[in-house]
């Protein structure tokens, strides 16, 4: 088998069973450490003004950046209009969906998507997508924390732009798993470390500092084959100072998994 007992890392959270019987497969060692949670706003002011602002047409454009954000914008909205009228505000306008989950909820919704992102789904693609557009009143739904570059080149094109910040990221309610994840990696335990978004390199490196094993987690992870689902994801760890060592074909987590056996053979 491609990874031939090697040990896997992986920090996924939400399809963490799915990711350690993956590894499985291919003839891995998985130790999956959730990493990260979506925390919804407790005081969606800037949902409940976004809708508000919608529903007076102050928008052209408006760009959903992920599948969670895009149904709980939803959600918020519904609690003080009709999903309806929300809904329909949408239909007048045009829509961009970064990747397929943004899009998969604006269909369940029944909100045609105007213009869908291709692959690898970064900011670059979006930008691009929407190089020659003439929107200029644009709401961003965000997620976590703000993409700059994303922002800067949206600003760029001149107009008006609203940024919309519906939830945010932080540590799973039960770090454990994390914390012996940073151990067992500032100890040289893992021979291959999977990534499949930017958030997992900030999460891990934060628990690490608090551990105060920074340093030797940072040793540990550069020592083993790093695997990264995408640019996005690969940036991330070039901030902090990592080479990825592959990145898969398409950013779906199967191939990350499967590409990254393969590759291990070679280390």
């Amino acid at each position: 088998m491609p990874f031939a007992g090697k040990r896997v890392l992986a920090l996924e959270s939400r399809r963490a069973a799915e990711t350690a019987e993956l590894i499985r497969r291919q003839g891995g060692e998985p130790f999956v450490a959730p990493s990260m949670r979506e925390v919804p706003i407790e005081e969606n002011l800037d949902a409940f003004y976004f809708a508000e602002r919608l529903f007076n047409g102050e928008f052209d454009m408006v760009i959903f950046l992920t599948g969670v954000g895009t149904r709980f914008l939803a959600t918020v909205a519904s609690t003080r209009w009709p999903l309806d009228q929300f809904t329909a505000a949408l239909r007048r306008i045009t829509t961009v969906a970064r990747g397929p989950k943004p899009a998969a909820v604006l269909r369940e919704l029944g909100i045609p998507v105007t213009i869908q992102v291709p692959e690898p789904n970064t900011w670059r693609e979006l930008l691009a997508a929407i190089k020659d557009r003439p929107e200029h009143r644009v709401a961003v739904q965000e997620y976590g924390t703000s993409n700059p570059e994303l922002l800067a080149g949206l600003r760029a094109r001149g107009g008006n732009l609203s940024p919309v910040r519906v939830y945010q990221w932080d540590l799973p309610a039960d770090t454990g798993p994390l914390r012996e994840a940073a151990r067992r990696l500032a100890a040289g335990a893992f021979d291959v470390v999977l990534f499949t978004t930017s958030t997992q390199v900030d999460h891990l490196f934060r628990v690490a500092r608090e551990m105060g094993i920074a340093e030797p987690a940072a040793a540990g992870l550069r020592q083993a084959m790093i695997a990264s689902i995408g640019p996005t994801t690969s940036e991330k760890l070039r901030e902090h100072g990592f080479e990825p060592a592959l990145e898969p074909a398409h950013p779906k987590l199967g191939l990350l998994v499967k590409e990254a056996a393969e590759a291990s053979k070679k280390v």
